[in-house]
């Protein structure tokens, strides 16, 4: 299989994973930017929003408003950087951990049906190869 096809198969299947998430009716209070924000969040508690912005791969005027509506509906809250008066930092509120369960349980479900078919073994080997790519260009 050559490379490209590895990317394309990889770029594709993330895309259907993303449309799969927009489609489900549970997600219908939680945008994909907003999940997407939440989970990022929950996984590094006080990541500052420039930090959070790279890692979504979006601009930070685009971010701001995505945490200006977590903020509003009492899900996430911004704390001054104690190291940078011009940054702030994101937490969790107690209220993002039903949005967060909620997400969860929509994952587990899409990904159950997306691994339909595939032997636990193939998955942790496709699970500790796809670790390997990340190590090999995080550390490029």
């Amino acid at each position: 299989m050559s490379q490209q096809s590895i990317g394309y198969l990889l770029w594709d299947v993330s895309r259907l994973i993303r449309k799969e998430f927009h489609n489900d009716e549970r997600m219908a209070c939680l945008t994909m930017a907003k999940a997407r924000a939440l989970s990022r969040i929950a996984f590094n508690q006080g990541i500052k929003q420039v930090e959070l912005a790279d890692q979504l791969e979006i601009k930070p005027m685009s971010l701001v408003r995505v945490i200006d509506a977590l903020v509003d509906e009492g899900l996430v809250e911004r704390r001054p950087d104690p190291c940078d008066r011009r940054a702030h930092q994101l937490y969790l509120l107690p209220a993002a951990d039903a949005e967060l369960d909620n997400l969860r349980q929509v994952s587990n479900d899409i990904w159950k049906e997306a691994l339909k078919g595939i032997e636990e073994a193939e998955i942790e080997q496709m699970i500790k190869t796809l670790q390997k790519i990340h190590h090999n260009l995080l550390n490029n």
